[in-house]
């Protein structure tokens, strides 16, 4: 696979993974790669970790890049089908129909970090969405030695309602999924979260707001439906058979008007739900609360931020 330069520049490279068409045409993903130093002994493990990203959004958290190149890892970040660099003009954004078309691009990407790159141990980081997209991944690859561990931050566990909300819509979303899967719906998505990051509102970071709006994509009932359906799996029980280390702010917030507290809080999910169910992933769950952070954990405000790669460090230390 050749590798080209990124958006992001050197020392970013991309290359596009083509996929099998869908019912809206050809699909691409994106893998983007930053390649650390060899160990100096040929016998030592080559360490990676595969990024995969949250919804109405993709990778440029460099930040995060930079704490794995330092401890020795190649950094590699996968934008899905129809999300940042790979959406496509005749695509509708972030669509899907079921959450295992992705395990096409996850496969792809696995084999050209281990295969093509030649890493000997893959650790894999999901965010929100890519969060579970990465665990029902993983859970479904058991046993096969694809990947040796998995950090999860702020993963999409389970719907931001309350259980009695949840029960008395999914069927709803459910049989709109089945007969309408291409239907928009009202999105919850609260604007103010992303202006609580971009510098160019009440936040620290640079990123495409084109890419991630703040006003988000359409919400089709079809993406919806399949979430739903994955949440299901999660409530029955996950098999991932490698260390997981879950994380997740101590506090959320639901505002439709500006709050410092955004800054402080998990502004999309529920983290206490999000705790409450990472128990069901596998046999070996680690689950840490981070005072003070922000959904995307890694781009809370420094406190915050310290204490999410002090936490991996140490969980990387004693598992990986």
């Amino acid at each position: 696979m050749e590798f080209g330069t990124d958006i992001l520049g050197e020392p970013y490279e991309a290359a596009e993974l083509t996929l099998r068409p869908d019912t809206e045409g050809p699909v691409g993903a994106t893998l983007v790669r930053r390649l650390a130093p060899q160990p100096a002994d040929p016998a030592a493990p080559r360490r990676a970790v595969l990024y995969v990203h949250g919804y109405v959004d993709y990778f440029f958290q460099t930040h995060l890049a930079d704490h794995f190149v330092a401890l020795g890892y190649s950094f590699y970040a996968l934008d899905l089908r129809k999300y940042g660099r790979s959406l496509r003009p005749h695509q509708s954004p972030n669509y899907v129909r079921d959450l295992t078309e992705y395990d096409e691009e996850i496969d792809a990407a696995v084999q050209v970090i281990r295969e093509q790159d030649g890493h000997t141990e893959l650790l894999v980081n999901g965010h929100s969405t890519g969060g579970l997209v990465t665990a029902l991944w993983a859970s479904r690859r058991a046993g096969r030695g694809l990947l040796d561990g998995l950090f999860l931050n702020s993963p999409f566990l389970s719907m931001p309602a309350a259980a009695a909300v949840r029960a008395l819509g999914a069927p709803a979303v459910g049989a709109l999924g089945r007969l309408a899967a291409n239907r928009t719906l009202p999105s919850a998505l609260n604007p103010h979260y992303v202006h609580s990051l971009h510098r160019d509102h009440r936040g620290e970071w640079d990123f495409d707001l084109t890419l991630k709006p703040a006003e988000g994509f359409p919400l089709y009932a079809g993406w919806l439906a399949a979430v739903q359906r994955g949440h299901r799996e999660v409530r029955r029980g996950l098999h991932i058979d490698v260390p997981v280390l879950l994380m997740a702010s101590t506090e959320s917030i639901s505002t439709s008007r500006w709050d410092p507290a955004l800054h402080h809080r998990d502004a999309v999910l529920r983290a206490d739900d999000i705790a409450a169910l990472g128990p069901r992933l596998g046999r070996h769950v680690t689950v840490i609360r981070i005072a003070g952070g922000m959904h995307d954990l890694v781009l809370s405000g420094p406190t915050a931020r310290t204490q999410v790669f002090a936490e991996l460090d140490r969980w990387l230390k004693a598992y990986q």
